[in-house]
This record gives structure tokens, C-alpha cells and sequence, in this order.
């Protein structure tokens, strides 16, 4: 089994690179974790007998009727079934023997970037995803690698992915594995082999889309959206035929020129909603992640994205709701065509995406059992909709919220606060545009009849970018993005850290209010899974893998990854013994931007895949404490005028990478501690492209020399605070001792 391997062809990020500059290498020369003579025997299934031919058979296995009704035992598709519960009816892990989970296997990844994927197990083998649309087949119970499949995605395409070059996972189906890649193809694999059966473009090359979400099978159809709607696209979802790989259709979310006219009814009304030429800057509405199927209504839901540009007084000058932003859409499966439609934020001006999780089931509302659907999107409204048409049945805020004052039942709209309205001047605001809840999955368990939210609690000052123009192809927000900026003295830096917050919310859908709560010490933390064993399992960004009692929240049980996990568990049984899968690897947008630094105990190390069991005996190596040391910086010669230009420009270009203020939370590069050669190479860097086949392209483009150079004094800046910080927190560290 390996435990630390680079995948064939996939080239190092720039923060490998980096990592290994420092001493810092991105893989353990450890010991495998589970030697082969220590996996565990098994009656049924075996790695000698996991030939491709077998696996393409037990994959074939996979339809409709297998993902309505699985075998407890295996994980069929994202959330499990088609209605997204991601709850488990296995239970021989349970709230008794929870503290009795050991490690069972891990395989190191060799990357160190994001890793979000929900593993995909039919009947004893593993199918997973990793940085830059890489797939990884295993034997899920000895973790022996199967085979690595790497759509080798052009580094440079990197730079249009708003939120880390992350993919949320796979869909099997009647023999073939499916992905969508972060350059906008759909590739079909062999289930066996891992070798491309057929590959389809999804996307117009000539525009910034990306894929990262998981698809979806639903009657023969792979369903498939994209991202992009920062860099100014227009956004869709379309239905691929699965033997041939044939568009089937594609339903667009926001509607084109009227002069080119419209491709229905339905995008005809939805113009009648903007104002403008919002076509010229892409209009957004991108479909990213979440959908669900009902099989009884034989209706297909989708949730789709912000608004492009975020503000919609540039996107939408003189008002309108822009259908069909921010929504929960009903689509029939075999056509596309629109049943029924949800609009959770009109107008949307805070990037408060309808892509998260929605779950499928029934509530007593009222006295009468409903067939409902329920997401927790960006907004931070916990809505509750009759899913047979779309009907509002409740709404409550599930975090802080500060945009609106309530949700207007009868009328089904927010009722927004006039204050915060950012055009005039800025507004401290919550949610912020990570959200009260991004992608990570929540859970529903039908034991508790409670929804697990992986919610989050940050503020965000929303400011009018009075400069705005829009570019193609780079971040087009018309928000000012220097207010996301830290601010100078460290010890505000210090105080505004504490602001930002996370907690694992159980939330009564019913009552439509949080029975209980378990707060955590950082925020982006893991998506969630709920079992019959009374059991929550998360991973969190402070390195941990935990248990939590069903019931009540109590920690029964937490072990360490070393490493952020921002992705959710699953749980899959084989031969009788159940086992639990986590892929853990800190990235995503909050881990890219936010310039929150690691936590004690995650220490930024390569990604993995973690599969426990009770009593499992193997080992992670453990890492040395994560200190890159600081480099001495350049001296600051340039002078305040420039340095604040280059403050303007780098949150402008480069900060949704590097982090608000230089500050980076490990995923990419932290620029402060660039050493004396990279000082002396920036220019090349930064204008040059010489970096452009590690992810990091020139920007010649929309930097002049002087304007590079103003970039550069700025992050020499910011280095020399960070001693300043460094200095404070050992002086404080000594006084607290």
C-alpha cells in the first residue's frame, strides 16, 4: 500500500514547491500504515481478487434502482441516496463503542491543496477525487491503490478557480466512473482500469468556467453544472447521456442578450427581472454543487448561484430580483424543463449562493405530513419548502443575520434591512460571503429528527468598489475587497482573528430552531454524517477527526489527521466489520482567502484518505510542529503612496489566493515569507509567468512593472509586521506560562 506517492503526471503546486524550499516536504517518509501482512483477511472480497474485470462488475451493479434502495452497506452516490440524507442506517460503530475506533488505513495523496470529496464504495471498493480532478480507485478495505486517473487540467486554468482546485467527487453507474474536471470536461472512466471511455466539453473554452462539484445520475443522465460566476460567465446545468456521453439538455439559470433570443418560456420571464446589459458582464447564477432527485415526483432539484458581478446595483442597474439567482429550481430529469422555482435571496448583492446541501424527506408541518425540502443556504435562513411545488413553509435565521429581519412567509421573500445596503458606504454584515453555511454537506437523521448544520459565524464589511470595471476573466465582484484587508497594528490583527467562529448546529426543522450546539475553536469545518448508531462524525480545521453523541452533542471520540478536513465523512460496511472514510486537506475558499493561520495540531501537511473500524491498530506518523521560520525581509524603501497602492492591487489580483493582508492559511504560498530569491525573482513571477505551470499565471495583462512593484512593497510591508506579530505572541505565550 503506498502511504506517500505523487500521482503520475500530476505536477507540484507552487506551495510544494515552497514547502520543500523550507525543508518542509510534502510527503512523509514514514512507514505504510497497514503493512500487507497486517490487513485484514476477508471471507467475501479480497485485493487479490479486485481485477479490473470484477470491479467494472460490481460498478455495473450501479443504476437507479441500486441508488433508491442500497445495500446498507455501500455508499452509492453523494449523499447516499437520491435524497441526500447522508445518514446511515449502519450501526455496529455506536454511541458504546465509539471510543473504541482505531485507524484502519490511510494512502497520502501527495498533494496540498483542498480536498472536499464525499468517497464514493460499491460493494468493497473506493472511488475519490483530489487536487485538480485527480481520481483515486482502492480496495476500501486494506486501501491498497488501485489506480490514479489525471486529467491532466493545465495548471494555468488554476487561476479561474475562485476557491481552490478542489472536486467534490465522482458518480458510478452501470460500470463507468464519471468526473467532471476543473477545465469544464466530463470524462467517463473505465471502473476497472481507470482509462477514459469517452470525454465530452461541457463548457465554451473561450470563457472562465470551471467544474469542481460532484455529478449526479439520474435516469441514465449525468448531471453536470460549473463555477465562474466571479470571473463573468453565464451559468447552467446540462444532462449528459451516460453510454455516449450526447448532451441530453441544458437549463440556463440567468438569461443571455435578448437580441439573440431566448431559449424558452422560462428565460423570457426571467429577463423581465433585470435591468441593464447584465449580459455583458456574464449575469452568474453558476450551478456548483448541490441537487437531489426525487424519484416518486420524478423531479430533479438544483441549487444555483450568486449574481455576476456580486453587487447587483453594477449588475442590475435599476433593481429587479434576477431570476434565477440564488434559488432552489425543480427541473424535470428527461427534459430540463422548469416545474417549479424558489428564490431565497432576490436581487442578491452578498454573493449568498442556493448551491449548498438540500436534503430530501417529510416533517409534520402544521398537523400535516409534507413532502418537503430543506437547505440551509449562504444566507443564513434555514428554509423548509413543500417539494412537490415550491410552497414556503418556514423560514428562521440559523445564524446570525444582519441583511434582513425576517423571511416573509406569505409573500415568501426576505424582508431586507434598508442599512444594508452597501452603496453609500460600507456595512459590516453578516453572513459574509463564506456564508452561515458553504458546501460542506449537512446531515439528516430521522432518529433525532434533527438537520446537522457544519454552520459558520464571520462577519464581512460589504463596500461599494466605486473603481469597478469589469475584465474578463479576472475576480469582477464591484465590492471593495481592500475592506476584507486585516488592519495594520497587531494587535487588532490579533483581536479580529477571535471574530472569526464555527459550530456544529442541530437544528429541529420542525420548530424551525437549534436544539443544541457544539462550538468549535475555528471555522471551515468538515461536512457531516449521521448513522443509526446514534453517532455525528466531522472533521474539523483544527486537525481532528471526531464522534459526537447524536443526541445531545457530546464528544465521544477524536483522533488527529495533522491535517484540516473540510470534506464529509461516510460510512460503509464490508464482510460484517463497519469502517468510516474521511479525506482530509485543508483548502477551499476560506483556507485560500480567509488568512486565518493554522490551528495547533493542524499542521498543513499532504493530503489523505483516513479509514477507521473498532480496534483498528495503524498509525499516522506524526509530524514535526509546522515552523517555516521567517525570513528576514528586503528592507521598505518604497514609500507610503506606494505601499498603498500596492495594498489596492493586491487585494484587487491577488488576495483570493494569498490571503486578505498576505496572510496565508497555508494552503498556497504565505508571501511574507518569501526568501531572498524569490524576492529577487517577483517580477518574472508576478508579470513573467514563470511560474505559470505551477498555478500561478502572469498578470501582465493588468499590471504594469511600476504597479508590480508596488505589489511588492506592500507584502515587504506585511512581512515586517508578521515579525512584529511573531515578537507579540512569544512575549504573550511567556506570560501566559
Amino acid at each position: 500500500m503506498a502511504v506517500c506517492t505523487q500521482p503520475s503526471g500530476l505536477r507540484p503546486s507552487i506551495v510544494f514547491l515552497i514547502l520543500a524550499a523550507l525543508g518542509l516536504g510534502a510527503c512523509s517518509s514514514e512507514e505504510p500504515a497497514a503493512p500487507a501482512a497486517t490487513a485484514p483477511e476477508r471471507s467475501g472480497v479480497s485485493t487479490a481478487r479486485l481485477t479490473p474485470d470484477e470491479i467494472r462488475s460490481r460498478v455495473a451493479k450501479v443504476d437507479g434502482d441500486a441508488i433508491r434502495n442500497p445495500r446498507p452497506g455501500d455508499w452509492l452516490t453523494h449523499g447516499r441516496t437520491y435524497d441526500e440524507q447522508r445518514h446511515s442506517p449502519l450501526d455496529q460503530i455506536n454511541t458504546d463503542n465509539a471510543a473504541e475506533l482505531g485507524l484502519a488505513w490511510y494512502w497520502d495523496t501527495g498533494t496540498t491543496r483542498g480536498l472536499q470529496a464525499t468517497p464514493i464504495v460499491v460493494d468493497g471498493v473506493m472511488f475519490t477525487t483530489g487536487s485538480w480532478s485527480a481520481v483515486y480507485a482502492h480496495d476500501a478495505v486494506t486501501g491498497e491503490h488501485l489506480w490514479t486517473y489525471d486529467p491532466e487540467v493545465p495548471r494555468e486554468w488554476g487561476k479561474y478557480a475562485c476557491c481552490d482546485v478542489v472536486n467534490r467527487g465522482v458518480a458510478v453507474w452501470k460500470g463507468r466512473v464519471y468526473v467532471g474536471t476543473l477545465d469544464g470536461r466530463l470524462v467517463a472512466l473505465d471502473a476497472g482500469t481507470g482509462q477514459p471511455d469517452w470525454e465530452t466539453l461541457t463548457i465554451d473554452p473561450t470563457r472562465p468556467y470551471t467544474i469542481t462539484g460532484a455529478p449526479r445520475i439520474v435516469k441514465g443522465n449525468v448531471i453536470i453544472g460549473n463555477g465562474g460566476a466571479e470571473y463573468g460567465v453565464r451559468g447552467y446545468v446540462s444532462a449528459y447521456d451516460a453510454e455516449t456521453g450526447e448532451k441530453a439538455w441544458r437549463f440556463w439559470v440567468v438569461p443571455g442578450n435578448p437580441a439573440d433570443g431566448f431559449e424558452g418560456e422560462y428565460m423570457e420571464r426571467a429577463a423581465e427581472t433585470w435591468r441593464g446589459e447584465w449580459w455583458e458582464v456574464g449575469g452568474g447564477g453558476t450551478v456548483w454543487d448541490s441537487m437531489a432527485y426525487d424519484p416518486e415526483l420524478d423531479l430533479l432539484y438544483v441549487g444555483t448561484g450568486n449574481g455576476s458581478p456580486w453587487n447587483r446595483h453594477e449588475r442590475s442597474p435599476g433593481g429587479g430580483d434576477n431570476l434565477y439567482l440564488s434559488s432552489i429550481v425543480a427541473l424535470q430529469p428527461d427534459t430540463g424543463e422548469l416545474v417549479w422555482y424558489y428564490q431565497t435571496t432576490p436581487g442578491d448583492s452578498w454573493d449568498y449562493t442556493a448551491t449548498q446541501h438540500m436534503i430530501l424527506t417529510e416533517l409534520i408541518v402544521h398537523d400535516e405530513r409534507r413532502k418537503v425540502i430543506v437547505q440551509a443556504p449562504k444566507n443564513g435562513f434555514f428554509y423548509v419548502l413543500d417539494r412537490t411545488n415550491g410552497e414556503l413553509l418556514s423560514a428562521e435565521a440559523y445564524v446570525p443575520v444582519t441583511w434582513a429581519s425576517h423571511v416573509d412567509v406569505e409573500t415568501g421573500r426576505p424582508v431586507e434591512n434598508p442599512a444594508a445596503d452597501y452603496m453609500e458606504e460600507p456595512v459590516l454584515t453578516q453572513p459574509a460571503p463564506y456564508g452561515g453555511h458553504n458546501w460542506h454537506p449537512m446531515t439528516y437523521s430521522p432518529d433525532t429528527g434533527l438537520v446537522y448544520i457544519p454552520a459558520l459565524d464571520i462577519p464581512f464589511m460589504f463596500g461599494q468598489d466605486n473603481a469597478f470595471r469589469y475584465q474578463p476573466g479576472e475576480w469582477n465582484t464591484a465590492v471593495e475587497m481592500l475592506l476584507a484587508a486585516p488592519p495594520g497594528d497587531v494587535n487588532e490583527e490579533l483581536a479580529n482573528r477571535a471574530l472569526v467562529k464555527g459550530h456544529l448546529a442541530a437544528w429541529d426543522p420542525v420548530n424551525q430552531r437549534e436544539a443544541w450546539r457544539v462550538q468549535h475553536s475555528g471555522s471551515w469545518n468538515g461536512g457531516l454524517l449521521s448513522t443509526a448508531g446514534g453517532l455525528l462524525f466531522q472533521g474539523r480545521a483544527d486537525g481532528m477527526f471526531a464522534a459526537y453523541r447524536a443526541d445531545d452533542g457530546e464528544l465521544l471520540w477524536e483522533t488527529p489527521a495533522y491535517t484540516g478536513i473540510i470534506a464529509a465523512p461516510v460510512t460503509w460496511e464490508q464482510d460484517g466489520v463497519q469502517y468510516v472514510t474521511v479525506v482530509a486537506g485543508w483548502g477551499g475558499a476560506f483556507g485560500l482567502a480567509s488568512g486565518i493561520p493554522p490551528q495547533e495540531g493542524n499542521v498543513i501537511r499532504e493530503g489523505r484518505i483516513l479509514t477507521f473500524k473498532l480496534g483498528g491498530e495503524a498509525r499516522l506518523p506524526v509530524p514535526p510542529p509546522l515552523d517555516m521560520g521567517l525570513p528576514e525581509p528586503p528592507p521598505l524603501t518604497a514609500s507610503a503612496e506606494t505601499v498603498a497602492e500596492g495594498e489596492q492591487l493586491f487585494h484587487a489580483y491577488c488576495s483570493v489566493c494569498h490571503g486578505a493582508g498576505a496572510v496565508s492559511s497555508g494552503v498556497l504560498a504565505d508571501l511574507r515569507y518569501m526568501d531572498e530569491q524569490t524576492h529577487a525573482a517577483f517580477e518574472g513571477i508576478v508579470r513573467g509567468g514563470a511560474y505559470q505551470d505551477r498555478g500561478m499565471p502572469g498578470f501582465s495583462h493588468v499590471l504594469e512593472r511600476e504597479q508590480s512593484a508596488a505589489v511588492h512593497a506592500y507584502i515587504i510591508k506585511r512581512a515586517h509586521l508578521a515579525h512584529e506579530l511573531r515578537e507579540l505572541e512569544i512575549a504573550q505565550a511567556a506570560s501566559d506560562d
